[in-house]
């Protein structure tokens, strides 16, 4: 018997909110999804939590899912925002050199998603730190993708931002939808992926979480082109992911 195709994913220790959003994406969907923590608390520019992300735990906790013979490694966080895309793509790179499997992060699927879409400008909702929004703005832009609109919390610890209600969510999307063409959630433990369809059908324009990107990808990565409702345009329409990582 045939065994079903495996997705596995990098999710920071203190994340609880992808996991499930991403069970419950995957339910009728003909294959399985593992994960794998490294240490992370905290997310702010400073240097110890920038450290966080550091290659070498990322790859033991990247070695452990080859354990489970997955067909796709995804990096579900959105580091890259602020640290920049040379840090996902030293990260996929080093994970398919040392287990043999294909890696895809969360910023690339964005980025991926958003030419896909035919997207130049976006309004921006996180839960993080002024200054981390800000280098996440400056990030896409090298990639022209503008944001026209942004809303953040002002959060540092990681646990704070599972703990946002849906309504607050909803009211920042709300509120950056009116100036632009396209809403991104940075943030993959900002419970923003159940609002998405809703959402979508109320603002006419598309919304684009980070872990529905993430799951987006990762199915695309291994040929599940499944179409899956009740979670947004992007996985119901499923268009195809291209696994080229954007140039500057």
């Amino acid at each position: 018997m045939a065994r079903l195709p495996r997705i596995g994913m990098l999710t920071p220790s203190s994340n609880t909110v992808l996991e499930p959003e991403c069970y419950a994406m995957m339910a009728g969907v003909c294959g399985t999804i593992h994960f794998s923590r490294f240490p992370v608390m905290a997310i702010s520019l400073d240097r110890d939590h920038r450290d966080q992300f550091a290659l070498a735990p990322m790859l033991q906790a990247a070695r452990l899912l080859q354990h489970a013979q997955c067909d796709v490694i995804a990096w579900n966080g959105t580091s890259a925002g602020w640290l920049g895309l040379d840090a996902d793509r030293t990260l996929c790179q080093a994970i398919t050199e040392q287990t043999g499997i294909p890696a895809i992060s969360t910023t690339q699927a964005l980025l991926q998603a958003t030419r896909v879409l035919g997207l130049k400008e976006i309004g921006l909702v996180t839960p993080y730190e002024e200054a981390v929004a800000h280098a996440i703005m400056q990030t896409l832009a090298v990639y022209d993708l503008r944001t026209i609109a942004e809303r953040h919390l002002g959060l540092r610890r990681n646990r704070e931002f599972a703990e946002v209600e849906a309504n607050t969510i909803a009211f920042m999307i709300r509120d950056v939808a009116a100036r632009t063409e396209a809403v991104v959630v940075y943030c993959t433990n900002l419970a923003g992926a159940p609002l998405v369809s809703k959402l979508e059908a109320e603002l006419g324009i598309p919304v684009l979480d980070s872990v529905t990107l993430t799951l987006w990808a990762a199915l695309s990565r291994i040929g599940l082109r499944h179409s899956i409702a009740g979670w947004g345009r992007l996985l119901s329409e499923n268009p195809p992911f291209e696994p080229v990582w954007p140039s500057s």
